[in-house]
């Protein structure tokens, strides 16, 4: 792959993206047309990041429901540091082989996930992660996230996934860092993913973002969008028809 670097908004640091050769991205994109009609339909109603006929609009409105007509003020919200840098492949390949049985795609996309990263002219060995860039790489996110999912689904937890951004929304702060406690140990015991602490809190909506988005609870519920113009790439450019 073809390593390219790309700056975050407001100056944070860059992210890295992996671009596949033709051939590659040919090749993903076919497997992802016969991998998502396995796997899709029993993603959780409330994954809204990288799949058909779902988005950021739908993503807000569920927020929006769970804010104005079930009381639920206060979000745990989490961020994944350096997801798509960091995913356990054996970790990955497990779920992916719940569905997959064939020891050649298994093996394929393994390979893909194994493939070399071309970076100021020297190729970088990569033993985790499935970098952004590919036509694959957003399902694969999507399989390894959907134990979590489940898992809040078996809680009786009310969320927002979109791709990496995870909102948990309760009615209390106090219940907000329980909540906070115990998904992450399982996201890094289970899923061998790590919590950035530092971004990642328990608070109001109105003073947490969701998808570059503030939501509003006095008067007319809506959502306040944010300057930073992440909810646009996210609105127009990330969304599937």
């Amino acid at each position: 792959m073809r390593g390219v670097q790309i700056p975050k908004p407001g100056g944070k640091g860059v992210r890295q993206l992996g671009i596949p050769t033709v051939v590659d991205r040919l090749v993903q994109q076919a497997v992802l047309q016969v991998l998502e009609p396995i796997f899709d339909p029993n993603f959780s109603e409330s994954s809204y990041g990288f799949r058909p006929g779902r988005g950021a609009h739908q993503a807000l409105r569920q927020a929006s429901q769970y804010v104005g007509e079930e009381g639920r003020i206060f979000v745990v919200d989490l961020d994944l540091e350096k997801f798509f840098d960091r995913v356990q492949h054996d970790v990955l390949m497990a779920r992916v082989g719940r569905k997959v049985r064939d020891q050649r795609l298994l093996a394929l996309i393994g390979r893909f996930l194994r493939a070399g990263m071309m970076q100021n002219g020297v190729c970088v060995r990569r033993e985790e992660g499935t970098p952004q860039g590919g036509p694959l790489s957003p399902l694969l996110a999507n399989i390894l996230l959907e134990d979590l999912d489940k898992e809040l689904e078996k809680r009786g937890h009310r969320f927002c996934r979109y791709a990496d951004d995870c909102n948990i929304y309760v009615k209390s702060e106090a219940s907000g860092q329980r909540v906070m406690t115990s998904v992450t140990g399982f996201l890094e015991q289970r899923l061998k993913l790590k919590v950035n602490r530092q971004k990642s809190a328990v608070g109001h909506v109105s003073e947490r973002k969701f998808l570059g988005h503030r939501l509003l609870t006095g008067g007319e519920l809506g959502v306040a969008p944010q300057e930073s113009g992440k909810a646009e790439r996210h609105l127009a450019a990330t969304e599937q028809p």
